[in-house]
């Protein structure tokens, strides 16, 4: 049986709707929606507010959306400027803009070449990041590749893999001007980290590599660190 196709929503200029069931909504102009609102796509190239929940199955914020609620989307893509209040679940994000989660964020994928902030825990499968990060509870996925550019943190780091780099910096060759990662506690099984400050960095195979600084490392297999890494303490344990 096919499914019954819902009408669409679409707000240019000023505009206010409540909220509902809808194919696609469309906001091109300011737009304020009053409600929770379920769609197959969502999309805005304005300025946007929702006063609810939002369920989609895939979103794209070019512009400036702010979602006072709850926000469950397959594939998330934030070019402009996107913020969600409440707890983010989705399959697939990705952020060339600025996105801000003010609760919890959990899904798949992330991949960032923008800027995002979580209030809350980020934990996914893979977190990719070419841009900048602020983390205030658990970064946590399978895999983590961070390819530092300024600085970025998250209070606590856990994963299987873990993986730092700065290669745009290494270019330059300009210490004055790198960035770094913050945390608190760094925990995997494979670490292998640059550019990185940290209280504690607990992992089997622990690699520190340039300009790390690092109070304690315990390691359970083998550790290594680059000559200019600074490690106040290292015990295998």
């Amino acid at each position: 049986m096919d499914r019954k196709k819902l009408d669409d929503l679409t707000i240019n200029g000023f505009g206010r709707s409540n909220g509902g069931h809808f194919e696609k909504v469309t906001l091109n102009g300011k737009g304020t929606i009053d409600g929770d609102v379920t769609c197959v796509y969502f999309e805005c190239n304005g300025s946007g507010i929702v006063n609810g929940d939002m369920k989609s199955k895939k979103a794209k914020i070019s512009g400036n959306v702010r979602i006072d609620g709850k926000m469950n989307t397959s594939d998330l893509i934030i070019e402009g400027r996107g913020t969600i209040h409440e707890d983010t679940f989705l399959k697939n994000v990705k952020i060339a803009g600025k996105g801000s989660f003010g609760g919890h964020l959990s899904g798949e994928e992330v991949m960032l070449q923008g800027r995002m902030t979580v209030d809350g825990d980020c934990e996914v499968e893979t977190f990719k990041a070419e841009g900048q990060f602020t983390i205030d509870g658990l970064l946590s996925a399978d895999c983590i590749t961070v390819d530092a550019h300024g600085e970025s943190r998250a209070k606590e780091i856990g994963g299987q893999t873990i993986n730092v780099k700065n290669k745009r910096l290494k270019k330059l060759f300009k210490t004055m001007l790198l960035g770094k990662l913050e945390t608190d506690l760094i925990e995997g099984d494979f670490i292998d980290v640059e550019y990185t400050n940290a209280t504690v960095v607990r992992g089997n195979e622990v690699k520190l590599g340039p300009y790390c600084e690092v109070d304690l490392v315990e390691y359970s297999g083998s550790f290594a660190h680059h000559e200019t890494a600074k490690v106040k303490e290292s015990r295998k344990v």
